[in-house]
């Protein structure tokens, strides 16, 4: 249940391919430098600690009065929040429109005081409710047991629950009838994740979570502000296992891996590069062409455009991985998945680039000298490129800057480093200025002098 990601500015060949994936999903590597060092473990929640402070985001209304205020806001606010509901496609049976159309709860008949009126803070010091986590941040009230031989769900199961949730001042930010998902694969917030875990099919509960367990400090635009503790009310549906997605059609492969992408994308974008890299290992667990060799006719042309949907979309997890563990500073593990692009795609800039910087790094100057100059050779005109190779001569060179790279380059690597530098133009033009300016002066005083003797 994620936001859509946005990004982009960028320098170098690596931020750049960001720039050019944006065409097909708005985000493909996330914002930041791909190549430079992590700021932190993406394995940590954004949120950081909390308090019940926290929950302070709106003053608590205390009394009397403070419940006719609540009451005043009438209807709960309303907005298209079916389209919040992230990494998971629409019920098919249920038309778009029908999802979310009006501002009417899903559970009519179970609009309690808790759901309309009672602040959050009061909330979580009731007594009638269910700690769910040890910190005792996500609690749950059971509005209508289910019966004593119902299923309970377990970890890797495939869920399917009736939702909705609102913020403190009962703004519907999320709504779904028919939400499916693998519970322990990250596709919804984890405070939906640990209540459904404690549920029976059938089961009517309510849910409240701080942010630590939903949107944390970035929060999700444009309705979920940081901070923001969040009140579910949900039934489960239906328990199922999980099923083999090798035994899908490739064309459910395909969608199932671009969700899986889809929600590295957001991870990515949020710096919580542990969760991505995580996404992107099970997209590309999906994305494979197995099954597809005995296609006939049609068919096998059919099954050759997929292969190569696939094989497309394996590039750019496989790149969006290694960025992810670059920021991990796993960097080994980079460079295999980098690795693993070239062995799909020999030509991908982007993997060639940041292979090379990464062997330039661990001092295998040879190979890393060999696989940027085939990218420069694909993008003469890429900077980073060239600052990567001056750089790696550098190195070579033992740190000596006024080594030549035309010796370890040849002729087509000389040009990026022949080219002056702004800096010693600069020097060499204020020098030639001062040595004007003495000898001018020089020839001043000398006229001064003759003038007096004179």
């Amino acid at each position: 249940m994620e936001s859509h990601c946005r990004c982009e500015d960028h320098k170098d060949p690596a931020e750049r391919e960001v720039r050019d994936n944006t065409s097909e999903l708005r985000f493909e590597e996330g914002r930041e430098d791909q190549l430079g060092r992590p700021k932190r473990d993406g394995d940590e929640s954004p949120a950081g600690d909390i308090t019940l402070e926290n929950f302070k985001s709106t003053a608590c209304p205390e009394g009397r009065g403070a419940e006719t205020r609540w009451q005043r806001r009438g209807q709960l606010k309303k907005t298209n929040s079916w389209k919040m509901v992230r990494f998971q496609e629409p019920s098919l049976e249920e038309d778009v429109a029908e999802r979310d159309s009006s501002a009417e709860s899903l559970f009519p008949e179970y609009v309690v005081e808790e759901w309309t009126t009672i602040c959050f803070e009061q909330l979580f010091l009731k007594e009638d409710w269910q700690h769910l986590t040890d910190d005792r941040l996500v609690r749950k009230k059971v509005l209508e047991p289910a019966g004593p031989l119902a299923p309970w769900p377990i970890w890797g199961q495939q869920v399917t629950v009736k939702m909705q949730a609102v913020l403190e001042d009962r703004t519907v930010v999320e709504k779904d009838a028919k939400l499916s998902f693998i519970i322990g694969e990250g596709d919804v917030s984890q405070a939906l994740e640990e209540c459904v875990l404690s549920m029976r099919k059938g089961e009517i509960a309510l849910l409240l979570a701080d942010s630590q367990y939903t949107y944390g400090l970035l929060g999700r635009e444009p309705d979920i502000p940081a901070w923001a503790a969040m009140l579910y009310q949900l039934q489960l549906l239906d328990v199922r296992d999980k099923a083999d997605p090798l035994n899908l059609p490739l064309s459910d492969r395909i969608r199932l891996g671009n969700h899986k992408r889809e929600r590295g994308n957001f991870h990515f974008q949020r710096d919580e590069y542990g969760k991505a890299a995580r996404a992107y290992c099970m997209a590309l667990d999906v994305l494979t062409t197995c099954g597809q060799a005995d296609a006939v006719g049609g068919a096998k042309e059919e099954a050759k455009e997929e292969a190569q949907e696939v094989r497309d979309y394996r590039v750019k997890c496989l790149n969006n991985l290694a960025t992810a563990q670059l920021k991990l500073e796993k960097y080994n593990e980079a460079l295999h998945a980098s690795r693993d692009v070239l062995a799909l795609d020999p030509n991908n800039v982007k993997a060639l680039y940041r292979a090379g910087k990464i062997l330039s790094d661990l001092g295998d100057y040879a190979e890393a000298m060999e696989l940027l100059k085939r990218a420069l050779k694909l993008e003469p005109a890429t900077k980073a490129i060239h600052a990567e190779l001056s750089k790696l001569v550098r190195r070579q060179s033992g740190g000596d800057r006024e080594a030549k790279p035309a010796a370890v380059l040849g002729d087509n690597g000389a040009p990026f480093l022949l080219l002056p530098s702004k800096q010693t133009t600069l020097n060499i033009s204020w020098k030639l200025i001062l040595a004007a300016l003495a000898v001018a002066f020089c020839s001043l005083v000398t006229s001064v002098i003759l003038t007096v003797r004179n």
